[in-house]
């Protein structure tokens, strides 16, 4: 905030402040004294006048934005960010105010603290466990035969956030909020641009007053059913005794990261029955496997020209090239002439990997094939895959269990799907090889 500027308590105080030339030549004295401004006026609103949270912040933002654009301002002040609640807004873009969950956000500050209190083994207050009774019901309203807790809404999305910076798919795919365990989603039929597009428009030239030819797309639908994933681990009851502090940074760690692990091996190789259907899996009919040209494990520059070439043209700014570690140092040799194939920089596109291929990001990662088997290289646009997320989480810790043993369990659950939003690959309008947002490349024959 800028101490050398007084701020106004008032929409009129601020606009007469504008109008202040000496003012004004101070509010540009520092660039951050415009932000500074925004902010400070937000937060006397905010402490003088609670009940009016909302228009305080949207009137400041209004009056600052109508009087860059009647002064032409430019430079530094054009790229602040105006938005007077942006520290309030929630702490992540996947949190989702009408979540089942929403309502308990005030009850926890960190998943690590609900599955330890929960699991019997330390002493808790009368506060914890009403705390622990009102999760219990509100999960058994969900879904009664899961048991545990509900884990609000803030964990849930702090777990996805964290995981989103390990996971593949998440983060590039369509993600769909699901009311219920199974939500039908509408697709579009189409499997060839030869004489139609959409499965069923037509498009053609006629004389006035002609009459018309009927025609509409053919619709379809993907049924996204919410599968169960559960994350299950026991640990050593001495560690929850004796190591809070380092155990609550090991399961605030650990548990997103393997939720991004699973999550991004079943959007992979999920052979959709009782799982979700991955985009490298045989089952997926929208998928093209490009032959390679030549035997053997390598993989050759002619095959990643044919598998770019096999792309839909939509997905060509979106699609990323998947590539197994035993892949990597061949590619890393292949060149054209002396031109390195795969260029050690950043392609430019937003989220590129430092590796890049033909322009798009390349991603190493072990769920891709052996050297040699389908899909060691991949070019995929995961924008063009569908994830159902139910957008509720349950939690659940037993002592009992493995009694025997000294451990408690722990288990996270979370209800998800994934499926390919084609129906299948598309013949362009040339007649020519078939397109599809998912190319791998065929195993060596």
């Amino acid at each position: 905030m800028p101490t050398m500027l007084e701020i106004p308590n008032s929409p009129e105080a601020l606009a007469e402040r504008l109008r202040d030339p000496k003012f004004v030549n101070k509010l540009y004295a520092d660039p951050a004294n415009l932000q500074g401004l925004v902010l400070g006026y937000a937060d006397i609103q905010n402490k003088d006048h609670p009940e009016i949270n909302g228009t305080a912040g949207e009137q400041a933002q209004q009056v600052m934005m109508n009087f860059l654009k009647e002064h032409g301002a430019s430079g530094p002040a054009n790229r602040l960010n105006l938005d007077p609640f942006a520290k309030r807004a929630p702490k992540n873009t996947l949190y989702n105010s009408k979540a089942m969950g929403a309502e308990h956000d005030k009850l926890y500050g960190s998943i690590s603290d609900l599955l330890i209190d929960g699991s019997g083994r330390t002493h808790i207050s009368a506060e914890v466990s009403q705390k622990l009774l009102t999760l219990s019901n509100a999960l058994s309203s969900i879904k009664p035969s899961d048991g545990g807790f509900l884990i609000p809404e803030i964990l849930r999305s702090e777990l996805l956030q964290v995981a989103l910076e390990k996971a593949i798919v998440r983060s590039r795919a369509r993600v769909i909020p699901m009311d219920s365990l199974s939500v039908p989603f509408p697709v579009v039929d189409s499997t060839s641009n030869v004489s139609s597009v959409f499965g069923g428009i037509t498009g053609y030239w006629t004389e006035e007053g002609a009459t018309l030819t009927d025609s509409q797309p053919k619709f379809a639908r993907v049924k996204l059913e919410a599968h169960k994933l559960t994350l299950y681990t026991e640990i050593p009851n001495e560690l929850i005794a004796d190591s809070r502090p380092s155990l609550e940074a090991l399961i605030n760690q650990m548990f997103p990261e393997a939720l991004a692990w699973f999550e991004d091996l079943a959007f992979l190789l999920g052979a959709g029955v009782g799982e979700p259907l991955g985009v490298l899996h045989t089952n997926n009919p929208a998928t093209v496997d490009v032959v390679r040209t030549v035997g053997g494990n390598n993989i050759e520059w002619a095959d990643c020209a044919n598998m770019y070439a096999r792309m839909l043209p939509s997905s060509l700014d979106r699609a990323v090239w998947l590539i197994s570690p035993e892949a990597l140092p061949d590619m890393l040799r292949m060149t054209v002439g002396d031109f390195p194939i795969m260029l050690n920089g950043f392609s430019g596109r937003p989220g590129a990997t430092p590796l890049s291929l033909l322009g798009a990001p390349v991603i190493v990662t072990e769920k891709a094939g052996q050297t040699g088997a389908r899909a060691d290289i991949s070019f995929v646009d995961f924008g063009m895959y569908l994830i159902g997320d139910r957008q509720a989480m349950s939690a659940r810790q037993s002592e009992d269990f493995r009694f025997k043993n000294d451990v408690t369990a722990m288990r996270v659950v979370e209800r998800v799907d994934g499926r390919p939003w084609l129906l299948g690959a598309i013949t362009p309008y040339n007649g020519g090889d078939s397109l599809s947002p998912f190319v791998t490349l065929a195993a060596t024959v």
